[in-house]
């Protein structure tokens, strides 16, 4: 009977369509009410198929407006005691759980059906609740793993719009832009609705490591999307529009250039590279002030309260402008007083005292982003060093990691002193291009101080450790290459080894490394050693690893003493009784092994040792006197399924073992260098779109024309390329490699039929190019090469060059002003040796044979002029 006292129950009957399990006939039905409510068994409750609740009818109206209407209105249920509920059960209890006061706890994996079940409920409070923590979550600047995954992301996006709520989209789209790093690595990223990554790409909140990084990842969605949905020529153009929120000027120029291909983004990407090259040409401390009134967002840097990482590599157009632009809030307008005022700001900072910092006066105040803990500003030639540290050490007070290399206008001595305005620092990258001569390889015939610069101070790697506090915080630092540090020598290795226990990655390839050194060092947190070419044996690396067990890779490619029982020190060797074997059982019993790049010594037997050590390896490099046999080559995908880089040099190769190597589909780097065997181009049939580096020396000497656009085809997206004694190739093959490629930072062609017999006229047009070395393919190269390359290619660093290859028999040197950013040029020169057999030739015919090479060093400081026997790489 129907009762008319507000207080009095109504009986809500609710059917459990997926009850949990249903045990006996008893169990189909159950009566509970809400005076319980604090002590129900939800679990238990949802084994049943009918639920009754007792409820109170007051409660019940005065929290929700469904029942409110129901119960008080004119509907025939007003004046009925019990009420059929039509709703998930589950969701139905909690809603009424928190409708009688119980905590409820909002999360991604009930969100949806708590929001969707207020709204059919009309429980407000709940509404408010659900948004709030939607809100927060969208806003949170925690760093841990994302609290909504990109599956229940797009449900609560089409939610939304089927329910015509603003509030769930627009939270969507910011979550989205918050976490878009994260969402760009899921498997379910190509799924998210188009318009809900367009408004995301145009949320002011959107954050990404680079503009790079954005640009892959629309490409990528297009990619997945654009087949699929079928759609008229119109609907894709509108749809491809998305790219022009990409900001194309701060795109690094190699992938700009490397875009060209694209179907979707070559036109964006002609005018990325037209822009890039164009300010690349505005002088460094003016280019605000240069481009006069035109809208500089397009120059602005993303960077947001969630940063976490700043990514600028290989953007040769970053100046300090552009940085001190993307630090200033948006609402300061670029008018032509700030344009000037930032302009004489960056100047005072090029003429400060060294030792003595200002702060000019009229600059507006700087943005504040404590997230950000990562700079990397590699390769970025014009960015002025001291503006860029002030700039940081206001902007980024969280900085931990400062990744600096390739920058040669980086003196070593202002950098370590500039390290303690960001007392956080804990890895620092100061890596260049290492020096060709290394003494201990080389047979110098003259050197020279060519140039000094207008500072030939040097320092004591050592006297880093006595500086200060800040520089005690260093675990990670790498100096490779670092000519300008007064270098490295056996004692002060020593000393710096005793000095080090905090290091987490230590790189000393090169150097005059012996095992006094590493004996010395009582660290225990290394992840990463490189040794390479040094002179330590296996007794002291085995020793390292031993206190290491973190260590994750490990470089000894070159280390001629390394399976000795002796390692040379001082002029006098040193015996151990430990075994060689040892290093390899001590590896495959300590770590678990990202990378290794090992030479003598190392064999199928050593891989077997190590299996426990390489299941999760990524880069694998087998250097001079490794010999892996093909059984170890042919199951190496099976042993180390997770390779991403593999590197053979002098090893038995095959069709059969390459088609095993390429089923690794997360190939990157592929390099076959001198090895024995035949491969034919069935090897390179499949598809390889991830591979980024190949370079096959001394392996395809059938290579022809066709066969290099079958590799443009299938490995369409490399940045490195080098062949070595592919005698078919012509001048032709420079125009493939052009348009094959267009995004090369390195070119390595020796020996390769004539390619250069007509000239360098489509090689010339590789803008994005940092390495590249022509030997011996047609004497075609005009004088000038040197200088117009460095011009024109405003990223590169290194060329060598044959004299047998000059059209004029001879090039013209780069003086300091007029090198651009080249670090090292190597010219080699031959000379024309005859056999016994050619009696009746003149003196100038004959076999060319390498005589000398002339190498040009510059490092932070000064040019070495260098000539050595040798012929370098």
């Amino acid at each position: 009977m129907a009762s008319n006292s507000d207080d009095d129950f109504v009986i809500l009957v609710c059917a459990n369509l997926n009850p949990i399990e249903v045990e006996v006939a008893y169990d189909r039905e159950i009566l509970i009410s809400t005076e319980d409510i604090q002590s129900w068994n939800l679990v238990a409750i949802l084994r049943y198929q009918t639920v009754r609740i007792q409820a109170y009818r007051n409660r019940l109206t005065e929290q929700s407006s469904y029942f409110h209407g129901l119960l008080r209105g004119s509907f025939s249920e007003s004046s009925s005691d019990h009420i059929v509920v039509q709703w998930n059960l589950e969701t139905f209890l909690n809603i009424l759980k928190f409708i009688y006061g119980c905590p409820l706890n909002v999360a991604s994996n009930n969100f949806l059906p708590l929001f969707e079940g207020a709204l059919y409920f009309g429980v407000e409070m709940l509404l408010d609740k659900c948004r709030a923590w939607f809100s927060e979550v969208s806003l949170s600047k925690n760093s841990g793993p994302p609290q909504i995954q990109c599956d229940d992301l797009i449900h609560m996006w089409n939610f939304g719009l089927e329910n015509a709520n603003d509030f769930v989209p627009e939270l969507c789209a910011r979550y989205l832009a918050r976490n878009f790093m994260w969402a760009i690595s899921n498997r379910d990223f190509v799924y998210i609705p188009y318009n809900l990554l367009l408004m995301c790409v145009k949320h002011p909140c959107l954050t990404v490591d680079s503009e790079m990084h954005l640009s892959d990842a629309l490409l990528i969605w297009l990619d997945a999307n654009m087949e699929q949905m079928g759609c008229s020529i119109r609907t894709k153009e509108n749809l491809i529009g998305i790219l022009k929120e990409i900001r194309r000027s701060i795109l690094p120029l190699w992938f700009a250039a490397g875009k060209r291909r694209s179907c979707y983004f070559s036109k964006l990407a002609d005018e990325s590279v037209d822009s890039i090259l164009r300010l690349v040409k505005i002088p460094p401390a003016g280019l605000v002030d240069a481009l006069g009134d035109v809208d500089l967002n397009h120059l602005r840097i993303r960077i947001t309260k969630y940063s976490e990482k700043v990514n600028l590599s290989s953007c040769p157009q970053i100046t300090a402008d552009i940085l001190l632009l993307s630090v200033l809030h948006y609402s300061h307008g670029m008018d032509s007083t700030l344009r000037k005022t930032i302009k004489k700001y960056l100047i005072s900072l090029e003429h400060l005292d060294k030792d003595h910092w200002r702060i000019f006066p009229c600059l507006p105040p700087i943005l504040s982003f404590e997230a950000v803990q990562e700079v990397n500003f590699s390769k970025c030639h014009r960015l002025h060093l001291e503006s860029a540290i002030e700039c940081f050490s206001r902007s980024f007070l969280s900085l931990k990691i400062i990744k600096a290399a390739y920058l040669l206008n980086i003196k070593t001595t202002n950098f370590i002193k500039l390290v303690h305005k960001c007392p956080l620092v804990s890895e620092v990258d100061l890596s260049v291009d290492i020096c060709p001569i290394i003494p201990t390889q080389v047979s110098v015939l003259s050197s020279n101080l060519a140039l000094p610069l207008a500072s030939n101070k040097h320092c004591d790697v050592t006297s880093c450790y006595h500086s200060g506090p800040s520089l005690s915080n260093i675990t990670h630092l790498t100096i490779e290459g670092r000519t300008d540090i007064c270098g490295v020598d056996k004692t002060s290795l020593i000393e710096l080894m005793s000095q080090t226990t905090m290091l987490k990655s230590l790189c000393l390839s090169g150097t005059d490394l012996v095992d006094e050194a590493l004996y010395n060092f009582s660290g225990t947190s290394l992840e990463m050693l490189d040794v390479s070419n040094t002179m330590i044996s296996g007794a002291a690396l085995a020793h390292i690893i031993h206190g290491n067990s973190v260590l994750k890779h490990l470089h000894a490619r070159g280390c001629n003493y390394l399976f000795q029982q002796g390692s040379y020190i001082g002029g006098t060797e040193f015996s151990f009784s430990h075994p060689c074997k040892e290093l390899f059982i001590e590896l495959g019993r300590t770590c678990k092994l990202e990378g290794v790049a090992l030479g003598w010594g190392f064999s199928n037997i050593s891989l077997e040792v190590l299996k426990p050590a390489i299941t999760l390896l990524k880069s694998m490099t087998v250097g001079l006197g490794g010999t892996l046999g093909e059984d170890a080559l042919r199951v190496l995908p099976t042993t180390c399924p997770m390779l991403e880089s593999v590197i053979l040099h002098f090893q038995v190769i095959s069709d059969s073992i390459m088609d095993r190597i390429m089923t690794l589909w997360q190939l990157r780097t592929l390099a076959l260098c001198y090895c024995l065997g035949e491969i034919s181009i069935s090897s390179f049939r499949f598809s390889l779109p991830n591979l980024r580096k190949l370079k096959l020396e001394r392996v395809t000497p059938w290579m022809t024309n066709d066969d290099l656009v079958i590799l443009t085809q299938n490995c369409a997206n490399l940045i490195e390329l080098s062949l070595l004694g592919c005698t078919l190739l012509n001048a032709d093959s420079q125009l493939i490699i052009l348009q094959g490629w267009p995004g090369l930072t390195s070119i390595h062609l020796e020996e390769c039929g004539d390619i250069t017999v007509d000239g360098v006229s489509s090689l010339i047009n590789c803008i994005a190019l940092e390495d590249l070395l022509l030997r011996h393919n047609g004497p075609g190269v005009p004088r000038n090469f040197i200088l117009d390359a460095a011009k024109k290619m405003p990223m590169l660093r290194k060329i060598s060059l044959d004299l047998c290859d000059a059209r004029d028999g001879d090039y013209d040197i780069p003086d300091y002003g007029d090198r651009y950013f080249l670090s090292s040029v190597k010219l080699a020169r031959c000379k024309r040796q005859r056999s016994c057999l050619d009696l009746n030739l003149s003196g100038a015919c004959g076999r060319a044979v390498h005589k000398e090479s002339l190498v040009l060093v510059w490092n932070s400081n000064n040019l070495i002029r260098t000539v050595v026997k040798e012929r370098l790489a």
